[in-house]
């Protein structure tokens, strides 16, 4: 394709913030977070240049789980990563279309990996959440290059590869542009967290932290208009969850009913640590019957059980997703995953862009065509990463809502972002402006 580009130059740099208040997800309590930025210059065929940008957080307690490495450990590791993948995108020499330059360069991110010297292997979530900055970089200089939306870029007329190239049988003559909308929705409802440790009344509260924005659930639903709760749950007190989801619903509908709204929902997120699907349904079963109306608002929930689904075979969702979607997280790292997760039977899938541009899409195609529930989480994404997420929600058909968690614990990483991009950072009843992300490029910079 005469469109087609080469990678000429790649730059990195890291930024460090302190979260306002701690996020718990997991079991594990987070302070604290690294971004990593990329920079990217492309070439075209004709020599045309063009600059484009990536950003995403090193997440590692969440991409790198380990009860046995240190919090600095896991990172360095990802640091390490990221030092490699670097060289090796800078160093690639082929042009093609960004789709086609990550199925290049992926399978040597994933081998580079295993050079890292750490006591455990560096899973492929992490790699993958290490080197999406990098695919950003190229997806966004790309969208630049052409004077057009990245979204608007995944037809026939810029790709040399239908879908049967990346995702198998059954796409034939199909491109990604039928999945993909190369406008976004004009507004989309924002997902507000209320993460294990955040106060849901001012009783709660131990100590304020005073600093001019809200702390409580209520003082959230007030000042942002939320009508989407989503409820982070520990998964192994089952008390202390039922609860948790309980007390969440009677101060939503008491802050609701103030404000005469009658539409809302929540989602729940156990980060993988219910100890089996029973958990999950008994859990389900309780809240129906002590709060009828709060267990029907409830749209989905995420990932309930370990993220190793072929060594957690039996923990089938069969059963749960008749009662709600369950959707596939944390084990969604390529189409084979995706695929054991409906046999076993998830019948939703949580897409990020914290594991690249070019899969989160393809995957978004491939749950499209099986009739998947779709949604569309942030990795507590700020400034340019939350562009990068919201872009993604906005553009794929059926995601409904946008993540966006950074507003609540560090502020501080949207500073700028947040005045050019004021619809998105800041919701208004309950809405994310996504009309602004029309690009050139991923709209980062």
């Amino acid at each position: 394709m005469s469109t087609d580009v080469r990678i000429k130059e790649v730059s990195t740099s890291m930024e460090d913030f302190l979260y306002r208040t701690p996020i718990k997800f997991g079991g594990t309590e987070v302070d604290r977070v690294t971004l990593l930025n990329v920079n990217v210059t492309l070439e075209s065929r004709v020599g045309k240049i063009a600059k484009g940008f990536g950003s995403m957080p090193l997440g590692n307690v969440w991409s790198f789980p380990s009860k046995t490495l240190r919090y600095d450990e896991t990172l360095a590791a990802m640091k390490a990563l990221a030092a490699k993948a670097e060289k090796i995108t800078a160093n690639h020499p082929e042009y093609g279309h960004p789709v086609d330059l990550n199925h290049a360069i992926e399978p040597q991110w994933l081998a580079a990996a295993k050079d890292i010297v750490i006591a455990q292997p560096i899973p492929k979530l992490c790699i993958l959440t290490t080197c999406s900055p990098f695919e950003a970089a190229i997806a966004d200089g790309f969208g630049k290059l052409l004077q057009r939306s990245t979204y608007a870029t995944y037809g026939p007329d810029l790709m040399r590869h239908d879908l049967s190239h990346y995702l198998g049988k059954g796409f034939e003559g199909e491109y990604l542009q039928k999945y993909v909308l190369t406008q976004p929705k004009p507004s989309m409802p924002l997902y507000h967290l209320v993460g294990a440790v955040d106060p849901i009344t001012a009783a709660d509260i131990k100590k304020r932290i005073n600093d001019g924005l809200p702390e409580t659930l209520t003082e959230w639903i007030n000042h942002s208009g939320l009508t989407n709760i989503k409820i982070k749950l520990n998964g192994e007190d089952m008390a202390w969850d039922t609860d948790r989801v309980l007390a969440v619903d009677r101060t939503t509908t008491e802050a609701q009913n103030n404000r005469r709204v009658t539409n809302w929902v929540y989602s729940l997120d156990f980060n993988e640590k219910c100890p089996s699907v029973k958990y999950l349904i008994e859990m389900l079963a309780k809240i129906k019957e002590k709060s009828p109306r709060g267990y029907a608002r409830i749209q989905y929930v995420e990932q309930p059980t370990k993220r190793d689904l072929k060594a957690d075979r039996a923990n089938v969702m069969h059963e749960a997703s008749k009662l709600r979607p369950v959707v596939i997280d944390e084990s969604l790292t390529d189409l084979e995953s995706l695929l054991l997760a409906r046999e076993m039977g998830y019948t939703g899938a949580a897409l990020k862009a914290c594991k690249g541009q070019s899969q989160a899409l393809l995957m978004a195609a491939a749950a499209q065509k099986f009739k998947m529930f779709l949604c569309v989480q942030d990795l507590t994404c700020p400034g340019a990463s939350l562009i990068h997420s919201a872009g993604l929600a906005a553009h794929v058909p059926g995601v409904a809502a946008i993540e966006a968690n950074a507003r609540q614990y560090v502020p501080a990483a949207n500073a700028g972002w947040d005045r050019k991009f004021p619809g998105i950072f800041e919701p208004h009843n309950g809405r994310v402006n996504t009309g602004l992300l029309k690009g050139p490029g991923l709209s980062a910079v």
